[in-house]
């Protein structure tokens, strides 16, 4: 027969997994996290945004460059919430991030292979807190000379702000702390989240 003890860890384990289901809570590298932005808040946003770019846009061609890889989900969504404009589209992948933390170095790991000269871009992320790393992709940018330069996010964290940026188009302004879901991960994990989650 096990122990008393044994039994009592496993019935206090169970009990907690229920209560982190009936709560919709999300354990990612043990770590719990809770619904903060649901799937329907999300949709709706990026169909509002990829409106104001088609007005915005009409006739100009954008080329989308979207910031892997949190920003693939977002990029897709956008790109198809902005029907009726003729867009392109490519990726680069910049990281700064280790676990929950940023490390202050911005890496650019797959450069751009689209020409920028002369096309009106917009950039695509899926989250700015420091500014650090679209900051650093924007020097980049404009020594290629576009036509013009826009940035688009699903989440902006004001208060994390250490970098002067102008964001032309966000989808929701959030407080400083971490999240997952709809392409954002922790090490790796819980970006195939439909909704956005935030560390308990």
């Amino acid at each position: 027969m096990p122990p008393i003890e044994h039994n009592n860890t496993a019935i206090q384990k169970e009990l907690t997994n229920k209560k982190n289901r009936m709560n919709n809570i999300k354990t990612v590298h043990h770590q719990n996290f809770k619904p903060f932005i649901s799937e329907a808040q999300i949709q709706a946003r990026v169909q509002a945004i990829g409106q104001q770019i088609v007005a915005d846009y009409a006739g100009k061609n954008p080329l989308f460059i979207g910031i892997l890889n949190g920003a693939f989900i977002f990029t897709a969504d956008l790109l198809r919430a902005c029907e009726g404009i003729d867009a392109t589209i490519c990726f680069t992948k910049l990281a700064s991030y280790k676990g929950t933390t940023s490390t202050g170095t911005v890496n650019t790991v797959i450069g751009l292979d689209m020409p920028l000269k002369n096309r009106h871009i917009i950039i695509i992320e899926d989250i700015i807190d420091t500014g650090r790393t679209l900051s650093v992709f924007l020097e980049i940018a404009r020594l290629e000379f576009p036509a013009s330069i826009a940035v688009a996010t699903c989440l902006l964290k004001p208060t994390a702000l250490q970098y002067p940026l102008q964001v032309d188009y966000c989808c929701f302004e959030i407080p400083n702390e971490f999240v997952i879901g709809y392409g954002l991960d922790y090490d790796g994990l819980g970006r195939d989240l439909r909704a956005i989650y935030k560390m308990v």
